[in-house]
């Protein structure tokens, strides 16, 4: 099996990845831009955002893929680096 490598520098050789909060705050999922369970993502394209005091990060996916599973729910408080959906790459 070919390893690939991706921006990040990570070596893996398994087609599931985790995107993960930018940042502290309530989550709030982007329906219509492929939060739901089975929608394709581009990589870069937002899932869902942040809610800080005021501030609101996107949550972009750093890979392109399909959505397996939502892992953070709708105003659920994140802390940074959490998981937040479970992505399967093309």
């Amino acid at each position: 099996m070919k390893e690939t490598m991706h921006a990040s520098g990570e070596a893996l050789v398994v087609p599931e990845r985790v995107i993960v909060a930018p940042s502290v705050g309530v989550f709030r999922p982007f329906t219509a831009a492929g939060s739901d369970e089975g929608e394709l993502v581009a990589e870069g394209q937002p899932i869902g955002v942040v809610e800080g005091p005021g501030t609101a990060t996107p949550v972009r996916s750093p890979f392109a893929g399909r959505i397996v599973g939502m892992l953070a729910h709708p105003g659920e408080r994140l802390r940074e680096g959490q998981p937040v959906a479970w992505l399967r790459v093309a």
